[in-house]
């Protein structure tokens, strides 16, 4: 009898996933256990492996497409089997022919990627959040898609709605009002606003006005010939780098952020990394980083500030007790943020231990999906590529995140005169919304403080 092979389910935190690659194609013997495809969250790439052994009868998604977890993507039996056309996507993959009785009595229907999304339009299930969020935006939720299970509208569809919706600038607005311009669906601004700019750049042409009545302003430009396809390279948006788009995007124009900008004396910090970096081998310390010491200090910098290891969802605060510690990683498939799970009970030996695993796999696309969702708090470092401050933007529903830049001199007044004195730049993103300008710049004078007290601060 046939079997039919679900998409699994990847943690608390994933909804769907997206079929990079089919390694085992219709026809090919297969063994329980063998790899059938490769699929991509919005946070890492995971193999998905046969249930059952027999041959592979049909794929009942293509590469490429986004699959929600539990839903049929393969079928695998005998190799005098076959599959019904009517049990197959419509526009999907070629299977192995004759009658497949097995699954015409199986009750599991497959994944289409066209009757999916028809699914979606006939019902209007929707999580807490995203209806909260939907209230926010005024949009209506009966004319929103869903992509989560059984076509559940989830937050992220929200959010693609919103972003689709044009916001306009005041003299874009002006210029709308008085000249009838029409409004494109993407502008350049800010967030994607539509800019005065946009009206004329790109093309935008004035509503027709009535006949009789000149119009208030003169018409445009004839927009440029289009570009061929030979002068640009066009890449989908998809998997992480559409939900790195979304997210950012989403926290720009869900929070109020003010970013602060501060220093910490760096002396102590070098000066213990130069002597882990000669340390015994035996001990294990030479591979500790900066990068590694300025976490330490910024658990501990948590632990007496729980106002910024906190979310804000729904009109609520909620500060943590124990920190878990999100930390960017540049990966080639993007930004990766894992998350060091009780980062204050870690010794700094420890804590280099674990951020260095959890790197390693987000590099090598083998983070498990839940070690990259539940951070408290997000450290982000820049020091490396030679950045002096930069912005970091937040990671909603925190409602703080810490910018590391490198180590620049520092003209300080010192006993003798002025001093220049190795400095580490700090930069702090907080949601104004519920953190204020003061303890955040609290946080910064205790974080600098212990930074520049590093052998102090291991001591307590």
């Amino acid at each position: 009898m046939a079997t039919t092979v679900v998409m699994p389910k990847q943690g608390q935190s994933v909804e769907s996933c997206i079929i990079v690659e089919w390694k085992k194609q219709v026809g090919d013997a297969v063994s329980e256990g063998d790899v059938l495809c490769d699929v991509e969250t919005d946070k890492a790439t995971l193999e998905v492996e046969a249930t059952a052994t027999g041959v592979l009868l049909a794929h009942l998604a293509a590469a490429g497409d986004e699959v929600p977890v539990l839903a049929p993507i393969a079928i695998i039996g005998n190799a005098d089997e076959a599959v019904e056309a009517e049990a197959m996507p419509a526009s999907g993959p070629a299977v192995a022919q004759p009658a497949a009785e097995a699954i015409a009595q199986s009750t599991i229907q497959p994944f289409n990627q066209s009757t999916h999304q028809a699914s979606l339009t006939a019902t209007h299930a929707i999580s807490p959040r995203a209806r909260h969020l939907a209230e926010r935006k005024g949009l209506e939720t009966a004319a929103l898609q869903g992509s989560g299970p059984s076509g559940r509208i989830i937050e992220r569809d929200v959010l693609a709605a919103a972003a689709q919706q044009p916001r306009l600038t005041p003299v874009a607005k002006a210029m709308v009002a008085d000249g009838g311009f029409a409004v494109p669906q993407q502008g350049s601004g800010p967030g994607g606003r539509v800019t005065s700019r946009d009206l004329v750049q790109q093309g935008a042409q004035p509503v027709a006005q009535p006949a009789g009545q000149p119009a208030s302003r003169p018409a445009v430009q004839p927009a440029p010939a289009p570009q061929s396809a030979a002068d640009f390279t066009e890449i989908p948006v998809k998997g992480i780098r559409k939900v790195i788009a979304e997210r950012m995007l989403a926290s720009l124009q869900t929070t109020a952020q003010l970013t602060m900008n501060a220093t910490a004396d760096a002396r102590a910090l070098q000066g213990y990394r130069a002597r882990l970096k000669e340390s015994p081998e035996a001990l294990g310390l030479r591979g500790i980083t900066i990068n590694d010491l300025v976490l330490y200090a910024t658990v501990r910098a948590l632990m007496q500030h729980p106002d910024l290891n906190a979310h804000f969802a729904e009109m609520a605060i909620r500060q943590y007790a124990r920190v878990h510690l999100g930390f960017a990683v540049d990966t080639a498939r993007g930004l990766m943020v894992p998350v060091i799970r009780d980062a204050q009970t870690l010794s700094l030996r420890g804590l280099a231990a674990a951020s260095k695993r959890l790197a390693a796999a987000a590099i090598e696309g083998k983070s498990a999906p839940d070690d990259l969702t539940g951070g408290t708090f997000t450290v982000t470092n820049l020091g490396g590529f030679g950045v002096e401050s930069f912005t970091p933007v937040l990671n909603p529903p925190q409602v703080a995140i810490l910018g590391v830049s490198n180590i620049q001199l520092k003209p300080v007044q010192g006993a003798g005169g002025v001093e220049f004195v190795p400095h580490l730049g700090l930069s702090l993103t907080i949601n104004h919304q519920v953190v204020d300008g003061a303890p955040g710049a609290r946080f910064l004078q205790t974080l600098a403080g212990l930074i520049a007290n590093f052998d102090l601060l291991l001591a307590g």
